[in-house]
Order: structure tokens, then C-alpha cells, then sequence
């Protein structure tokens, strides 16, 4: 039986592995996969909360079911924390009495003791166990450095060594912890119980317990507590917890609204659609845990490197202790420095380099309204070097506006689009739509009809008026003047309004461009992007009318969903690396053909959440350079990281050559490496739209 728990003190990549392989000895479990970006593990298999934290008892993990509301421990109460402090408290009394008489004082060295093994004493026990198994981790390498530093006399290094390494891993903990927050943040956010409507009977149910089917009741000021459909009442919805947009949707009868989402004004009837587990909130926090555990390329490169690493640096000490000491009989000296090298040496900042990065930026993403599944996702996007951009919906706002209103023999414009707003009132045809929502008011109307292929026609104030083709019109003996045509030449759809004795003038409806369009594709050029396509199944006037207005030069048109597939292949054998964004549906053969497919959300949630790599919530396009500002941050951090994590151990391990290395320096190489790495990675939080 499959289960997922939720992890608490989970601080290190190593410990997550260690659990992990410790939960997968316990008999009865098939499989076990561990999360540690989310801090999260499936397990399946007959086992009890009990066995799980004996696994993790190394580590003082403990285990709550998924659904569990888990208690946030600030800081400073944290049980490490509070370890760490008295460690200090300890340490800062032994130096007192250090110097008031001498290092080898009884009371200094108990104070230095008592300060290693309440700083210390879950890292020895973990590193002597490691030890007798012959498994090297930096715990273990820390735990040699330390015992050999008590042999030699070296007490008040050793704690100085200890405090470090426990803030080093207080620190660390700290970090990934706030990482995290991003998806305690969004579990937090739909209510657990809410109030609703069963067979004429309200009831106040766990969100568990709510059906498909059932009335919920949101009150003005209350969250939406599941997804559903507004059967009655009107309300402003502020969606920014699912979409990251600020400004709040009005929403009616019909719309569909999210759980999580906040009900601003008005009492809402909403009738779910969706159980809890199945909510797009529910899809969101899943899709983000699962992009948290997938690894990077950058990450797998550095597990890589640090199961070479570790033996390598083990080697190093060794000969570093033995082959000076041998030539120059100072044994001493040089099993003071081979121990510094193992302190040095300890991997914990290369190892944790890459993935509080790819945690951190993924959940900034997620606040944002955008949706990356996965690390490899993210490292792509900063690499991409063309995108394809689907017309409808994606650079066009998806449905048609009117763009121009003719006047002829007298009338006005607004006489023009009212009269033809009058005759298409009752007609259910998308540009009739377009021409009534556009018309502020209309005239009384009679005796509406249609006419398939021409238009349709009304009586207006008494007199017969026809909305439809221009060969209608001509058909009446009209001449449909040059400035008609040259509009429908542009990709616009254009309806002649005429009675049976006069041309009246002529309405111009069209896919409008977003008017954001012409910004981003500029902002794209200036980020260096090489090309940016435009990809249609429209008719080639249409496209290029539209392509000239919003600056891309590269359009294919006339494309079935086949075609756009065989269209990104080329481009990526000329562009390498290319984008594809659409809305994913009809896009998708071209989405998962793609390097990255990114999804429009106003296609639909769902769709856009199961089709492509990564999904803007919010429908917003500006979410795009923000998207491809945040990689490349990202991918620059994470080589900054590797870099710092190398760099500072490599300046320290030089010291060995003149004798200077001493456990100080080392510890501070090893820690100050591991605070920088978390520290620069922990910039990803401010990056905005």
C-alpha cells in the first residue's frame, strides 16, 4: 500500500540519502522515493510512522502523514539551534579559562568537551557508525578531523571545528527550510473544512468529505475552499494565489473558480467539480514537489563529482600526514595538517550547491504564477536560443474585437455599430458576439434571421437591414468600396451593413494582438534570443498582417498540428535549442517536439499544467522574459556556487605546501564556502517580473 509522509529536520542531502536507504532495509517495502526539495516520501509497503522515524532516528527525523497539518518551528527554537547556542556558551567559557591558566587546564578541557558533544555528538554518532561500515561522508571526515585533533591535544580547535560545523548545518537547514516555505505556503492556502449545500441541508464538512457534485457556500471575505463552477451570485475573485496575477476576476454565474482563490465581495454558490486531491491547487503543489526532486543537470554532475571527490580527498589527507611526517619526522605537524584537509576537504558545500538553487527558483516561479517541472525544465530555458509562438491565443487575445467601424450617406460610426449590433443581437456567431459586447447600447429589433454563407438581417426601426459578405451587398447592386477590401486584405474579418436601398457603412472585426505582444518580443530580442516564429494554422494574409504589427519576421502559416511538428524539428536543426509556446492543446505534438514547451493557462488550467514543461497561470506573456531572466540566474548562481565551493577549498589546500593550514582555516574554507553557496542561491527569492 502506496503512503506519503511529510519529513521534518531533514537538513542534508547526504541524511536524505542515508533515510532513504536506512527506510528501504526495513522489510515489507517495495519502493521508497524521497523527496528532500519538499521534504516529502512515498513509501510502498506495509510500515508504521514508528519504524519510519526509528529509520530516521539518526538524524532526529521525524514523520507525519501527508495530509497532517505540520507545526512550522521558527528558528530559533529549533532543537539544533538551541544545540548550537550552548555549544557556543561552552566553548566561549573554556577560551575564558584557557587563557586566565593554559590549554591543558582540567575545567578548559571539560568545558571544550561538553561544547564538541552538545555541538557534536548526533555528527560522531552518525560518523563513527559510517566509520565501521567504511562509508565516507563529511560527517565521517569531520569525525576523524575531530577525534584526531582531541589525540593531539588540539581541545579548543576541536570545538572551535564543531560550533562551526553545527552553524554551518543549522544554516543549511535554515536555508532549505525557506526554500520550502513556497509549498507550505500553497498547501496552507485552501481552507481544510468549508461550509456546504447537500440535499437542501448545509453542513460544515472536511474538504476530504466534499463530493462532486455539492454546493459549497463562500461568503465575502472567505477562501475558496475547492474547484468549481459559480452556479449563483457575482463576486470579485482574486486568482493571484493560482494565476500570480494581482488584479481580481469578476466572476458570474457559469465561470469557474479555484480553491485557494479569496472571494472578495459578493456570496458565492459554487458547485465542485473536482475532489480536494484532483483541485488545481492540489495539481500545482504536486507538479512543484515533483519538479523539487527531479535533478538538474548541473546537480547530477556534482553527485557525480562527489562520489570521486570524497575518496580523493580521504587519499590526500593520508599522504598528507604520512609521506612530510616520514621525510621530515615531524609527525605532529603533518597529522595536524592531514587532518585540516579532511575538514577542508568536506564536499558539503559542493553538494548542496546546486539544489537550494533549483528550490529556491522553482518556488519563487511558483509565487509568480509559474509553473517549471523540473530542474532540467529550468537549466533549458536560460539555454534556448529561438522561440515559436503559436497565433491564436498565445500572441492574439483569442477570440475577435471590432477594430473599425465605416460610415456611409450620412451615418455615424456609433449609428453604424449600433444598427449592426441591433441585427446581430440574436445571432450566436463569434463575430456577432464581437460586435454586440462592442456596441454600448441597441435598437429595438424584429423579425431576425440568417442566411448560411451571407449574413443575417433584422428589422431596425422599421426598415429591413442586412449585416453580412460583400458579395451580399454587391448581390443588391452596392459597390463595396477599395478601403473595405483592403481591410479584409489585412487578415480582417469585414461585414458590409446595408438595406435595401442604401449602403450603410461596414464593421471590422478581428483577433486582436495582446497588447503586450510587440513589448515581448522585443524584450525576448534585446535578451539575446536569436529568432522568434510565429506558427498558424490561419491563412497566410492573416498571419503576416498580424506578424508585422507585433515584429516577428519568421511566419509559417496554413499549419495543421503535423505541420507545426515538423516545423520545430527544422527549427532545431537550424537553432539548436528552441522554445515552443502555445496553448496546449492543439500545440501539443509541437510542445512535447520542443527543447521547452511552454503552455498559456487561459487554454486551461489542466491542459496547461499536463501538456507542457513549464505553464504561465496567468495567460501573461510578461511572465516569459521573466521565465528566461530567471534561468539564466539560476544557471549563473549554480556555477558561481560550483566555483565558491571549489575555489576557497583549493585556496586552502595550497596552504599545505608552507605548513599554514590549520583546522581554523579549514573549518572557515569548509563553512564559509557552504554559507556563501546558500547565501548566493538564496537571491532567487527577489527576483521579480
Amino acid at each position: 500500500m502506496q503512503k506519503t509522509y511529510r519529513l521534518e529536520n531533514l537538513s542534508c542531502t547526504s541524511c536524505a540519502a542515508k533515510f532513504e536507504k536506512n527506510v528501504r532495509a526495513l522489510p515489507e517495502i517495495n519502493e521508497v522515493n524521497l523527496n528532500f526539495g519538499a521534504s516529502k516520501m512515498t513509501v510502498d509497503g506495509n510500515v508504521s510512522i514508528e519504524e519510519l522515524e526509528k529509520a530516521g532516528a539518526f538524524d532526529h527525523i521525524r514523520v507525519f502523514p501527508e495530509k497532517e497539518r505540520v507545526e512550522y518551528i521558527p528558528f530559533y527554537k529549533r532543537r539544533q539551534s538551541i544545540e548550537t547556542i550552548i555549544s557556543l556558551v561552552l566553548l566561549i567559557a573554556g577560551v575564558i579559562v584557557s587563557f586566565q591558566t593554559s590549554e591543558t587546564d582540567p575545567v578548559a578541557i571539560g568545558l571544550f568537551a561538553g561544547s564538541m558533544l552538545v555541538g557534536g555528538y548526533q555528527m560522531f554518532w552518525t560518523g563513527l557508525r559510517n566509520l565501521s561500515k567504511l562509508q565516507f561522508d563529511m560527517k565521517t571526515l569531520m569525525t576523524i578531523a575531530i577525534i584526531g585533533a582531541v589525540i593531539i591535544g588540539e581541545w579548543r580547535e576541536g570545538a572551535v571545528v564543531v560550533f562551526l560545523f553545527a552553524v554551518s548545518e543549522a544554516l543549511e537547514s535554515f536555508s532549505m527550510n525557506k526554500a520550502r516555505q513556497s509549498i507550505r505556503g500553497l498547501m496552507d492556502l485552501a481552507p481544510a473544512r468549508a461550509l456546504i449545500q447537500r440535499r437542501g441541508e448545509l453542513l460544515e464538512l472536511d474538504t476530504e468529505d466534499i463530493r462532486i457534485g455539492d454546493v459549497l457556500i463562500v461568503k465575502p471575505g472567505q477562501k475558496i475552499a475547492m474547484d468549481g463552477s459559480v452556479l449563483r451570485g457575482t463576486s470579485s475573485v482574486n486568482q493571484a494565489a493560482i494565476t500570480g496575477e494581482s488584479i481580481p476576476a469578476a466572476k458570474q454565474a457559469g465561470d469557474e473558480v479555484f480553491a485557494g482563490t479569496l472571494n472578495e465581495e459578493g456570496a458565492l454558490e459554487v458547485t465542485v467539480t473536482k475532489r480536494v486531491e484532483d483541485t488545481t491547487i492540489a495539481k500545482i503543489i504536486h507538479l512543484v514537489e515533483e519538479a523539487q526532486a527531479e535533478k538538474a543537470p548541473s546537480q547530477k554532475f556534482v553527485d557525480r563529482f562527489a562520489k570521486y571527490y570524497t575518496p580523493a580527498i580521504i587519499a590526500i589527507a593520508f599522504l598528507v600526514a604520512i609521506v612530510p611526517g616520514l621525510i621530515t619526522g615531524n609527525w605532529e605537524l603533518w597529522v595536524y595538517q592531514g587532518l585540516a584537509v579532511l575538514v577542508v576537504g568536506c564536499p558539503c558545500a559542493l553538494v548542496v550547491s546546486t539544489p537550494v538553487a533549483i528550490v529556491t527558483a522553482i518556488g519563487n516561479a511558483a509565487r509568480q504564477g509559474v509553473l517549471i517541472k523540473g530542474g532540467i525544465h529550468l537549466e533549458e530555458t536560460g539555454r534556448i536560443n529561438a522561440i515559436a509562438f503559436d497565433k491564436t491565443g498565445t500572441l492574439t487575445k483569442g477570440y475577435p474585437e471590432v477594430t473599425d467601424v465605416y460610415a456611409e450617406n450620412g451615418y455615424t460610426n456609433e449609428e453604424v455599430l449600433k444598427i449592426a449590433a441591433s441585427v446581430e443581437v440574436m445571432s450566436q456567431h463569434p463575430l456577432a458576439r464581437a460586435i454586440t459586447l462592442e456596441a454600448e447600447e441597441v435598437y429595438p429589433y424584429a423579425d431576425f434571421g440568417s442566411v448560411t454563407g451571407k449574413g443575417a438581417h433584422a428589422v431596425i426601426n422599421g426598415l429591413l437591414i442586412y449585416v453580412g459578405s460583400f458579395n451580399w451587398a454587391e448581390e443588391f447592386g452596392f459597390t463595396v468600396p477599395d478601403k473595405y477590401r483592403q481591410l479584409q486584405e489585412s487578415g480582417k474579418s469585414v461585414m458590409a451593413v446595408f438595406s435595401e436601398m442604401e449602403l450603410i457603412g461596414a464593421v471590422a472585426v478581428a483577433d486582436a494582438i495582446r497588447e503586450d505582444s510587440p513589448e515581448i518580443i522585443r524584450k525576448l530580442k534585446e535578451m539575446g534570443i536569436e529568432e522568434t516564429i510565429m506558427l498558424t494554422g490561419d491563412h497566410p494574409v492573416t498571419a503576416r498582417a498580424i506578424a508585422s504589427q507585433i515584429g516577428v519576421k519568421d511566419v509559417r502559416a496554413g499549419l495543421m498540428p503535423e505541420d507545426k511538428l515538423s516545423a520545430i524539428k527544422k527549427l532545431q536543426h537550424a537553432y539548436g535549442r528552441v522554445a515552443m509556446v502555445g496553448d496546449g492543446v492543439n500545440d501539443a505534438p509541437a510542445l512535447a517536439a520542443s527543447t521547452i514547451g511552454i503552455a498559456m493557462g487561459g487554454a486551461g488550467t489542466d491542459a496547461a499544467l499536463e501538456t507542457a514543461d513549464i505553464a504561465l497561470m496567468a495567460d501573461d506573456l510578461e511572465k516569459l522574459p521573466y521565465t528566461i531572466r530567471l534561468s539564466r540566474k539560476t544557471l549563473r548562481i549554480i556555477k558561481e556556487n560550483i566555483v565558491f565551493a571549489l575555489g576557497l577549498k583549493i585556496i586552502a589546500l595550497l596552504l599545505i605546501i608552507p605548513g599554514w593550514l590549520t583546522l581554523w582555516i579549514a573549518i572557515f574554507a569548509d563553512m564559509g564556502a557552504t554559507l556563501l553557496v546558500i547565501m548566493n542561491a538564496l537571491r532567487l527569492v527577489k527576483i521579480q517580473k
